[in-house]
């Protein structure tokens, strides 16, 4: 037999308070002994998120520096397509001034040829 002696109920209760005695000791035990395993796991943890984090930051800057790029060509876009439109007034307007100055000289050698006709036919009549 495996038991030789009576085992009661106070015998039993003790048994089994020193197993979980000695399980517990056992997990200390085993706890204690990963520590420093569970650092280096825990600082390598800490590394990765670190790393993870300055990509992080690394893609943020990248893409508000893109978004700057993208809105200063558009500015430059935008300034040169007004640059352009007001060359492009400045150039109507300077080809309607010149229009303008040649009919306003038209008239005046028409009205200057006129007054000379006029002059000269009364001229002639006296």
């Amino acid at each position: 037999m495996k038991f030789t002696r009576d085992n009661g109920l106070s015998e039993r209760r003790g048994t089994a308070a020193d197993a979980k005695a000695a399980q517990l000791a056992a997990f200390r035990a085993a706890r204690e002994a990963s520590l420093p395993d569970q650092e280096a796991r825990q600082a390598e943890r800490v590394a990765i998120a670190e790393a993870r984090e300055q990509r992080r930051i690394e893609r943020e800057e990248m893409k508000a520096a893109e978004l700057a790029r993208a809105k200063a060509e558009a500015e430059e876009r935008e300034a040169a397509a007004t640059a352009a439109a007001r060359a492009e007034a400045d150039a109507r307007d300077a080809a309607e001034n010149g229009r303008i100055s040649r009919v306003i000289e038209d008239e005046a050698a028409r009205k200057a040829e006129r007054d000379r006709r006029y002059a000269a036919r009364k001229a002639r009549q006296r």
